[in-house]
């Protein structure tokens, strides 16, 4: 089995690696390491991945041969790395992932997943979300760059798919979390975790009522590949997350008590179009992948809080 994951060496791009590695799997990685990190994929077996830095708007693709899975992965994905890489977010999401369809029809590689986001839903008016909701985005905001970028990606994939007959497939994945997480990507659960661990006020913007739903990496990977290796569900959009919902008051509630911190929890006013509430309807995931969540929120984080202990020490 050949993969290829854009993104390879980030958070989520790394675990699905090391996993199809593990599988026997060759590999194919492209990343241009802008928030990416080649420590997380180090200690992988060099006879199988192929590893290349750069830049896929700008890639030759024809290195690369026939693929059965293309996981779409590259893009900034937490609010201060889109937000610092606004441009290149954009067209990651776009010339980028139309470089990687281009790829797919002319090797004929078999499948496509691509890695969308519960921020398509924007703020949403729905609760919980279900895939078949259109969302509430604002077009022209900070955080634009970024969802409307995954809103465009999925039109061209799907666009691709109904014009030349490719199997695609659209995970919309909600927070995950869990080891290989970058230590500043401004994520809620690493801010949490640092900020305990190195005894600073625990930040929440705004009054801490908004809400999320934590997934565990390990949980993330397995309902990815899944969704990859499935047969008869082309063209399927599966939110991907863990609909057991928190509020940021009660995340850091949790984090302050398992570090076992002194940090005290302090609160700052909230980012323009910060979602209130987000959850994931996940029947289709369960009826068609027979998937569900099983890591409990307080195991991923202490393996989580672990793996931040000790980068933070290096």
């Amino acid at each position: 089995m050949k993969i290829l994951i854009t993104g390879g060496s980030g958070f989520i791009g790394s675990h699905l690696a090391r996993t199809f590695i593990q599988k026997g799997a060759e590999v194919y990685i492209i990343d241009n390491l802008v928030t990416g990190n080649k420590n997380n994929i180090a200690d992988l077996d060099t006879a199988n991945l192929h590893f290349f830095e750069a830049d896929i708007t700008t890639f030759d693709f024809s290195v690369i041969p026939a693929v059965d899975i293309i996981f779409h992965l590259a893009s900034p994905a937490s609010p201060i790395q889109y937000k610092i890489h606004s441009v290149e977010t954009l067209l990651t999401n776009s010339l980028g992932t139309y470089k990687v369809l281009e790829y797919m029809r002319a090797t004929e590689s078999k499948r496509l997943v691509l890695a969308s986001t519960s921020e398509i839903y924007g703020d949403p008016l729905v609760h919980p979300q279900t895939e078949d909701y259109f969302g509430n985005v604002n077009t022209v905001g900070p955080r634009a760059c970024y969802d409307e970028a995954k809103r465009f990606a999925e039109a061209m994939v799907t666009t691709y798919m109904r014009k030349y007959n490719l199997d695609i497939r659209i995970a919309r994945i909600f927070n995950t979390y869990g080891p290989n997480m970058e230590i500043n990507d401004g994520r809620v659960v690493s801010n949490f975790i640092t900020q305990a661990i190195s005894g600073k006020p625990i930040t929440i913007y705004g009054n801490g009522d908004q809400t999320r739903s934590f997934c565990y990496v390990s949980d993330m990977i397995r309902g990815l590949s899944l969704l990859a290796e499935t047969d008869g569900i082309a063209g399927q959009i599966i939110n991907i997350g863990n609909p057991e919902e928190k509020t940021m008051k009660e995340l850091a509630t949790i984090v302050k008590a398992m570090v076992t911190t002194s940090s005290e929890i302090v609160y700052h006013p909230i980012d323009q179009d910060d979602p209130r509430k987000r959850k994931p309807d996940i029947t289709k995931a369960q009826t068609l992948l027979g998937w569900k969540p099983e890591v409990k929120l307080e195991d991923g984080l202490q393996k989580t809080i672990e793996y931040f202990r000790e980068a933070l020490r290096k």
